[in-house]
């Protein structure tokens, strides 16, 4: 891989990350909750999940996911499925109106759901593992070792997605801190619910032939 392809690929990881989805919601969803110490986690499940996609793709097992009318299905409906089990989850969480470090406390969760919760949204998104496997060949010199131009790509990604994903959940913690009312706390989890729902139905939408 030449710098010239690299610095094309870091631009494209940037467009990636930035662009709103799935893992955008749930880093904001989570940073709204759990505030940013705790929220990290989701974006170390999130991150997770784009290097499993990443790893799919490497050893060809995108292509038979694209493919495979009954594997892309199966996915795609866990997909759908478990977004909208987050819609439903967020919508009906408690409105607490208190600061962040409280927000942990009242409402307890472990490093290791929010990990999973994270992976299982980027890893259960067969839109992304399709759209891996249109964009990152393009990246790939198939004459030179292929380990280590994935790896420098899944490098890359990870970077991006850290700082981007920690955008987000930051701002959703900050938020958190400024709001004292419950109805306010009320209206935002209902509309992260909402989100989530609405991400879970585009994504049923989803065909294998899309671009």
């Amino acid at each position: 891989m030449t710098l010239e392809t690299w610095l094309a690929f870091f631009a494209a990881s940037w467009l990636i990350s930035l662009s709103p989805g799935p893992g955008a919601i749930s880093c904001m969803a989570a940073g709204l909750r759990h505030g940013f110490r705790t929220a990290f986690w989701n974006i170390v499940g999130l991150i997770l999940g784009i290097m499993f996609v990443l790893a799919i793709v490497a050893v060809g097992l995108g292509a038979i996911l694209a493919a495979s009318s009954t594997a892309f299905a199966v996915v795609k409906w866990l997909g759908v499925a478990y977004l909208v089990w987050l819609g439903v989850e967020q919508w009906r969480a408690p409105a607490f109106a208190v600061d962040a470090k409280a927000a942990e406390a009242a409402l307890p969760v472990s490093p290791r759901e929010l990990l999973l919760k994270g992976f299982l949204v980027n890893a259960t998104n067969p839109k992304g593992i399709v759209f891996m496997l249109a964009v990152l060949p393009q990246f790939i010199d198939p004459s030179r070792p292929l380990g280590l131009q994935y790896a420098i790509c899944g490098a890359t990604l990870v970077v991006t997605d850290l700082v981007v994903m920690s955008g987000y959940t930051g701002f959703a913690s900050r938020v958190l801190r400024l709001l004292r009312e419950p109805h306010h706390i009320k209206a935002l989890n209902r509309t992260f619910g909402g989100l989530f729902v609405a991400a879970g139905a585009a994504l049923a939408t989803f065909k294998r032939g899309s671009p």
